[in-house]
Parts: C-alpha cells; sequence; structure tokens
C-alpha cells in the first residue's frame, strides 16, 4: 500500500465538479484507491463516497492505493489535488 498526504488548494474544495476530475482520474488505474479525511475512508472512484467528506479547501487528506499501480495511482492524484483541479 502506498499513500500520500496533500493539502487540498483550490477554494471550494472538492466539490462536483473537481470532484469529478478526480474520480475520472482514480478511474484510469487498476489499484484499488481511498481517500482519508481525519477518521473516514471512502472510495476515491465513487463520487457519493468522495463528496461525503465535505472536503473544503484547506483540508488535509490522504489518498492510498494498493495494487499493481498504486505508485502511479497516488501521485497523479496528488499532482491533480495541487494543480487546484484547474480551478486556479
Amino acid at each position: 500500500m502506498y499513500s500520500k498526504e496533500v493539502t487540498v488548494q483550490n477554494n471550494v474544495g472538492l466539490h462536483a465538479r473537481p470532484a469529478t476530475f478526480f474520480i475520472q482520474e482514480a478511474n484510469r488505474y487498476h489499484s484499488s484507491i481511498w481517500v482519508e479525511r481525519e477518521d473516514r475512508r471512502v472510495n476515491a472512484k465513487s463520487l457519493l463516497g468522495v463528496l461525503s467528506l465535505g472536503i473544503v479547501g484547506g483540508t488535509d487528506i490522504r489518498i492510498l492505493a494498493g495494487g499493481p499501480d498504486e505508485d502511479a495511482a497516488v501521485e497523479a492524484l496528488v499532482d491533480l489535488v495541487n494543480t487546484g483541479f484547474a480551478e486556479q
């Protein structure tokens, strides 16, 4: 299992549009991928799961993956979060 912590950069956080970008990126990988906020963990490939975390700008999240392409999956999702989902 590979994981990394990242701070959500965009002001509005992971609302519907950036969450959709996040999920689309997660679905490119074969690994199982999760997002954690505080003590909650959800499937990173589930829109409802990601939205249920209520992630706003400035929130620290952990992205975890387990599987054949876990490193690439986590790094790609961290990069996406760091770019602010192209909403800067």
